[in-house]
């Protein structure tokens, strides 16, 4: 998509604070950060959202929840915890329409959600 953000970032023509990349997925550094960490992790594939997922798409979701637990290893924050969040659509609260997952750590983070 030419007017994605997240597909300008991953051309390179936004820059972004870089976690890991590979062939299909990237991760960065978010800008307005919620948490003393805030990571995106993104599909370099254009997919808009949750409910855009497709059977072919499968394979893509576990790699990046693969690729989130290998970053928390990294970045030091796995044995103290972390929370991934997943807005889909307006009403969830997606603001950037490219699937992203949300990992904040580095503190405790607010009361559980369910």
């Amino acid at each position: 998509m030419e007017d994605c953000l997240f597909c300008k970032i991953i051309k390179g023509e936004i820059p972004c604070n870089k976690v890991y990349e590979d062939e299909e997925i990237l991760a960065f550094y978010d800008i307005h950060p919620a948490a003393p960490i805030h990571i995106l992790v993104i599909p370099k594939k254009h997919i808009a959202s949750l409910a855009h997922l497709g059977k072919e798409d499968e394979a893509i979701v576990g790699k990046i929840y693969s690729v989130i637990n290998q970053i928390a290893e990294e970045k030091d924050f796995k044995k103290d915890g972390y929370r991934v969040i997943v807005n889909c659509g307006k009403n969830g609260g997606q603001e950037v329409m490219h699937l992203h997952f949300h990992v904040l750590a580095g503190k405790q983070l607010g009361e559980k959600i369910v």
